[in-house]
């Protein structure tokens, strides 16, 4: 009988490479969570298939943005680029060498109250069958898979991040969930990378402290945002004399700061939804004004 496919031994192999890679996303290996090594070969071939696809379709977002601004880009004057608000706070996501293990720890655990609460607060956003919403700054994915299943397969989920380990994990996530409706982006840090009127809702959580740019930031979300497209965002009180000193130290403002930049970048405040057991965080929900 001729052979049917690569030795038993290089089919391990591959499917010990599977595992490796999702071992290093900080993905669970346990039985209950792991593929079969046949599994494990397949994700192999299918995390290149995939890899392509994303891509693709990464040139498709880029390639219609740059066109629909290209005009405008032409007939300004460049300007120089904005001033950071925190030089230096994204330096370790960026770093080549970021351990994404070391952060699954840190944010997936149920002590932290977004990731305690990650199914009320999910359910809160309101999302429809449809809607295409961008997970902004998604670090390890949390929302990820409750954001696929509340739009659902005629919906998409746009995962963004600057880190690209953070993106890698997504990809993985994507390929051991089965994810169809979801793309990993690697964003840039003042523009999101995402076509004009393309978002029926955006989700900052624990990530807005973290924009360097924030004006320049914010016009490239209003300019991805349908009119009357939401934004949620989540961040941590900072009050003095209340707050912890970590959060004193590392949050540059407060709730009032925040809520000014959004209302200033265009944005129209909704309202602030209370979630339950919240003490360290807050919920502001903000539309793109319909025209």
């Amino acid at each position: 009988m001729p052979n049917s496919g690569p030795p038993l031994e290089l089919r391990r192999r591959n499917a010990g490479a599977a595992t490796d890679r999702l071992v290093n996303c900080g993905l669970s290996t346990r039985r209950r969570d792991r593929p079969t090594a046949v599994r494990g070969a397949f994700l192999a071939t299918q995390r290149h298939r995939n890899d392509f696809i994303m891509i693709l379709q990464r040139l498709l977002i880029t390639a219609i943005a740059c066109g629909a601004t290209a005009t405008s880009l032409a007939a300004e004057p460049a300007t120089a680029k904005p001033e950071s608000v925190k030089p230096g706070i994204n330096d370790r996501f960026l770093a080549p060498d970021l351990d994404v293990r070391e952060w699954v720890e840190r944010f997936e655990v149920e002590s932290r109250e977004i990731y305690h609460a990650r199914q009320i607060v999910a359910a809160r956003l309101k999302l429809k069958p449809g809607d295409r919403i961008a997970d902004i700054g998604t670090g390890t994915g949390i929302f990820v898979e409750p954001f696929s299943a509340a739009v659902g397969p005629t919906g998409w989920v746009y995962a963004l991040d600057i880190a690209p380990a953070f993106i890698d994990r997504i990809g993985a996530i994507i390929d051991v969930k089965s994810l169809a409706n979801v793309t990993p982006v690697l964003c840039g840090q003042d523009d999101l990378r995402l076509p004009p009127e393309s978002l029926d809702a955006a989700f900052i959580c624990d990530t807005y402290h973290h924009f360097e740019y924030p004006q320049t930031s914010l016009a490239s979300l209003l300019r991805a945002l349908k009119p009357g497209g939401q934004v949620v965002v989540i961040d941590f009180e900072r009050i003095e004399g209340v707050s912890r000193e970590w959060t004193l130290g590392h949050v540059r403002a407060g709730k009032e700061v925040f809520r000014q930049e959004f209302e200033d970048a265009g944005f129209a405040f909704v309202e602030e939804v209370e979630i339950p057991g919240f003490v360290e965080n807050y919920f502001l929900r903000f539309r793109k004004p319909a025209q």
